[in-house]
């Protein structure tokens, strides 16, 4: 009995054991979780702590303090540029006075810079570079990014400057100033580095040894002169690459938009003085065209980027000479927008009116000309003029009983002085045939000081009349009719201009099949100008081609073009593998036919088509080889 019960007894108390294992392993495991969870999540919430205080201590936008200037304001009253005080100023040569062209208000006078300062400038800009080559993306990101931040945060200030000395819009601002400007940080910060480090190369089978790589290195001090219709824009977007490129930058301005570029310029000041960082990398200079030579031909600028006018575009390609300092210009347009047969005129018509009426017209890449089958003109015609005859004009700023939130479709022109030959043109075009609305300059009833001009449509015009081909820079919509695609083809074509274009039209593959036939440097397939504020996010290039320029800025090719590619060659294998000259190519030659026998060879063993001139070539590569050696 005590046989048969003593298994059952001895597995009973085997499996008291075990069941009494579990319960104490389960009771440490559970004391160890209970100890070692804690731990754990201690531990990796110190490393995020580490981590987050490494991010704000290198790379979170660090906020800085600058003041808004009282002339922005709404409510500002200054005095009329008509006030006797400020004759003396005008007609001074050393100085530069800055009004609103909305109002006429007097937004102030500046001394302008004359060869010696522009000198000291250009010199203070090189001693700082010396220091800011040296910076690291990672200190050049948080500068853009502080900036960013900056810019976000106060966007309606920086609109409404720009406004104050340009005249435009609000919505103007916005668009062309705000958005483009801060698409471009953003693709600073995401994308500069990765097109500015040490780029790899492949080789080739004869130089397998080696390895290949480009510097992109800062060129020192590189300038920058812009033009006068989005000031913030044009100021920042060039000084944010080349700094980001480790150059020093000495900013010329027109002398149209001195007050708004000063204060956009110490904006980043401001900023890089807050981060411990030299704001001397940033020189702006304002002069006249007599003492601009300065820049354009001192030895010390070695990259120039022009935004501007064909004519002044050409005598800074010319200074530029002097010393082979390469030059980006961006000049002139007169982009063609082309409409494909049987388009819905009613679907793209925003599109077309905002890239004619933005801005008042005083865009590179605003249309400049509508070019429409003959059976849709009627009804594009009918469009544009009504679009024209509701739209008014004004400014937002103006203290008059418009006040800040009137409703304005747009703003002023920068002045009057073009006026006079853009109601030549157009009375030239109507003298042709042409129909005309508005095509004069506007008298507004309550700010007779301001330099308006009528949002006007003419047409039809063909590329015989002198408007279709001198770039306008108004609020001029030119309509050019066409029968086939060839004859729309020809008139897109036939200006001396190529920058942007439009190709609009229900077969996306027909549009495009056009618009690889377009002489310009850029094209929107069904739709308008995208290919500006794409340079931020798809790595686009900027440019035109003819007499609209050369050079890119934007995108990789843009900051690349602010770099001097350095190309490196390092061995892979150091003292393993090197390049040593063959006794048989050694000077002096033993033999000039062994020697050509050798490079013969050696041309065929690596370049020869087709395994049987391959191995011809090793045959007597190492023929000629050994008789070198004997």
């Amino acid at each position: 009995m005590l046989d048969t019960l003593f298994p059952v007894a001895f597995l009973a108390s085997l499996a008291e054991a075990k069941s009494s294992t579990k319960k104490y392993v389960a009771e440490e495991r559970s004391d160890f979780d209970t100890i070692l969870w804690p731990i754990v999540l201690c531990f990796a919430g110190g490393i995020y702590l580490v981590y987050e205080r490494y991010q704000r201590a290198h790379n979170s936008p660090v906020p800085f303090v600058h003041h808004p200037p009282v002339q922005a304001d709404p409510s500002w009253e200054g005095l009329p540029l008509e006030n006797a005080n400020l004759q003396s100023h005008l007609q001074h040569p050393d100085y530069i006075t800055s009004f609103d062209p909305a109002t006429s208000l007097h937004l102030g006078t500046f001394l302008a810079d004359d060869e010696s300062v522009i000198r000291n400038k250009i010199d203070k800009a090189a001693k700082a570079q010396k220091r800011w080559r040296h910076t690291t993306f990672v200190q050049r990101r948080r500068v853009v990014r502080s900036l960013l931040k900056w810019l976000v945060d106060n966007q309606e200030m920086c609109a409404k400057v720009a406004c104050r000395d340009t005249g435009k819009t609000l919505l103007d601002a916005a668009l062309g100033e705000i958005m483009t400007t801060c698409t471009k940080m953003e693709w600073l910060m995401k994308h500069g580095e990765r097109y500015l480090k040490p780029e790899r190369r492949h080789g080739n089978f004869m130089l397998g040894y080696k390895r290949s790589e480009v510097h992109y290195e800062p060129l020192g001090v590189v300038a920058a002169i812009v033009s006068w219709n989005y000031p913030l824009h044009n100021a920042w977007g060039p000084v944010l690459a080349s700094i980001f490129a480790g150059n020093a930058v000495v900013l010329k301005c027109s002398e149209k938009v001195i007050w708004s570029t000063t204060w956009f310029v110490d904006a980043i000041t401001t900023c890089l003085r807050t981060l411990g960082h030299s704001e001397d990398i940033i020189q702006l200079v304002c002069c006249y065209p007599k003492n601009a030579h300065v820049l354009t031909r001192s030895p010390v600028i070695k990259h120039i980027t022009f935004i501007g006018s064909e004519t002044v575009g050409r005598i800074i390609a010319q200074d530029a000479t002097e010393h082979l300092t390469p030059v980006t210009l961006e000049l002139g347009g007169k982009d063609p927008c082309i409409i494909m047969p049987n388009t819905d005129l009613g679907r793209w018509a925003p599109l077309w009116k905002r890239g004619v009426f933005q801005n008042m017209g005083q865009n590179c890449i605003g249309i400049e000309r509508l070019i429409v089958h003959s059976s849709q003109y009627d009804e594009l015609e009918a469009i544009f003029k009504e679009t024209a005859s509701k739209m008014r004009l004004g400014s937002v700023l103006a203290p008059t009983q418009e006040g800040y939130v009137a409703t304005i479709d747009g703003g002023a022109m920068i002045d009057g002085d073009r006026f006079q030959a853009l109601e030549a043109l157009i009375q030239d075009a109507e003298e042709g045939g042409a129909n005309v609305i508005g095509g004069r300059q506007y008298n507004h009833v309550y700010l007779e000081n301001g330099y308006y001009f009528q949002p006007t449509v003419v047409g039809p015009v063909d590329n015989s009349m002198e408007i279709a081909q001198q770039e306008l820079f108004a609020p001029i919509a030119l309509l050019m009719p066409y029968e086939t695609i060839e004859e729309a083809l020809e008139l897109a074509n036939g200006t001396r201009y190529g920058l942007g274009a439009s190709v609009f039209g229900p077969s996306q593959a027909k549009c495009l099949e056009l618009a690889k036939r377009l002489e310009c440097g850029m094209v929107s397939i069904n739709d308008f100008g995208v290919f500006y504020v794409s340079i931020a996010n798809q790595d686009l290039p900027f440019g035109g081609y003819k007499s609209s320029g050369y050079g890119r800025f934007g995108g990789p090719e843009g900051l690349r073009a602010l770099t001097n590619p350095k190309a490196i060659m390092v061995d892979r294998w150091p003292n393993v593998i090197q390049t040593a000259i063959p006794p048989v190519l050694d000077y002096p030659l033993r033999s000039l036919l062994q020697s050509w026998e050798f490079s013969s060879g050696l041309v065929r063993f690596l370049y020869a088509d087709g395994a049987r001139n391959w191995m011809y070539g090793l045959y007597a590569l190492i023929q000629a080889a050994s008789k070198g050696r004997r």
